[in-house]
């Protein structure tokens, strides 16, 4: 049995968003920008799909840009927008210590250009205080941005106080929503944001598209020149076949939004308070209520978190340490420093993140398997400390 619980890095992608690809590969090759029949037809997939994926979080379809994935998306919003304000003298821009480091590394880039950048702290459960937005923003900050739910400990945070809070100020407003779309509802009204990243492959899509929604009236310079497709926002002949399959798992994904959530949160409780009970030394990292339905994130004392995982994967069991863009790294994840964890903490944890194919009985496969992992692991490092400590003194 191979049991998949890494969702949060990518999803398998669904049979429909296959079956619509294909049908483009093979029988829709026109480029959407092309007067002909051909192109027409292209351009009616991409219309359907923009009119999809805004219907998924309650937009106009004029206010959706197609990009290459999340990453892109966080770029153009937050490089677009800072050059667009730049003649109104405002440099400053705000996000959190615990963004994506598509945001993050967003943000050292453009501080190497006179930009001024805040990060936010956040608590011990990973939630940013309003108030420590309101202490420094001011009437210089030109962007915000604040990710929807973080990819390694699912914490969703409180965005409609906190685009308010910016909103007062003058400043735009953004949002990576790449986690919390298609695992809760995501309306751009409710959450008052003005910028909303996301991408196909983390909702059961294809890799390598995603969009960006620009509120009606939102100022934004392009950051890849070319063509005027995407009416002048991003340049580039439209990905058709990967904008189709981003449209299907869209549709799909508000489908069923609602009912596969509650089944797979009640996957991720009976997981999570299964490794509780049966593995000591074992604690949950962030909000154990305000998050995303389908994420744990547990810390395994005097276990290294790489060495279970590998172990995990021998089993046919797949999960993660963290963020797959950080994968190869061995610093302790930023997330879970941030929140004030110590290095010792945040290098023993482990992310489970489920998806609409889990069943129970993986969920108790996976109960049954840690124990002995976790005993095996802690037994191993228990053994190499006293070689080592005995090493130590006859050296001595």
């Amino acid at each position: 049995m191979r049991i998949y619980l890494d969702h949060n890095a990518t999803t398998p992608t669904d049979p429909s968003v296959v079956a619509a690809m294909t049908n483009v590969l093979g029988e829709q090759f026109g480029n959407a920008s092309s007067l002909h029949s051909f192109g027409q037809a292209a351009k009616i997939i991409v219309d359907d799909a923009r009119a999809d994926v805004a219907g998924l979080i309650g937009a106009g379809p004029q206010e959706i840009v197609f990009t290459s994935g999340g990453t892109e998306s966080d770029n153009l919003a937050i490089r677009g927008i800072a050059e667009a304000l730049l003649p109104t003298k405002r440099r400053h821009l705000i996000a959190t210590s615990i963004e994506h480091e598509a945001v993050l590394h967003t943000l050292t880039a453009l501080a190497k250009r006179d930009w001024i950048a805040t990060l936010l702290p956040v608590d011990g459960s990973g939630v940013v205080d309003p108030q420590a937005l309101e202490a420094v923003i001011t009437d210089d900050t030109a962007l915000v941005s604040v990710m929807h739910a973080n990819n390694e400990i699912g914490t969703i945070q409180p965005l409609a106080v906190l685009a308010a809070i910016a909103h007062r100020h003058g400043a735009i407003f953004h949002t990576d929503a790449v986690q919390s779309i298609g695992k809760m509802k995501v309306n751009v009204t409710d959450l008052d944001v003005d910028l909303l990243s996301l991408s196909a492959h983390k909702c059961y899509g294809p890799k390598g598209v995603g969009a960006l929604w620009i509120r009606r009236g939102s100022r934004l310079v392009q950051t890849m020149t070319g063509g005027k497709q995407e009416r002048n926002r991003r340049a580039g002949t439209e990905n058709v076949p990967g904008i189709a399959g981003l449209g299907t798992a869209a549709r799909l994904a508000l489908q069923r939004t609602e009912t596969e959530a509650d089944r797979i949160a009640a996957l991720r409780d009976i997981l999570e308070a299964g490794i509780l009970r049966r593995v000591s030394g074992t604690l949950i990292n962030g909000d154990p209520t305000r998050r995303i339905s389908n994420t744990t994130n547990i810390s395994f004392d005097r276990v290294e978190a790489e060495s279970l995982l590998i172990a995990l994967d021998l089993e046919g069991i797949a999960v993660s340490t963290g963020s797959a863009c950080s994968s190869g790294t061995l610093q302790p994840s930023h997330v879970l420093r941030a929140m004030g964890y110590s290095s010792h903490r945040a290098q023993n944890s482990i992310r489970f993140s489920l998806g609409t194919r889990n069943t129970a009985a993986e969920i108790d496969r996976v109960i049954d398997v840690l124990p002995n992992l976790v005993d095996k692991l802690r037994n191993t490092a228990r053994a190499s400390s006293v070689l080592t400590q005995q090493s130590s003194l006859d050296g001595g």
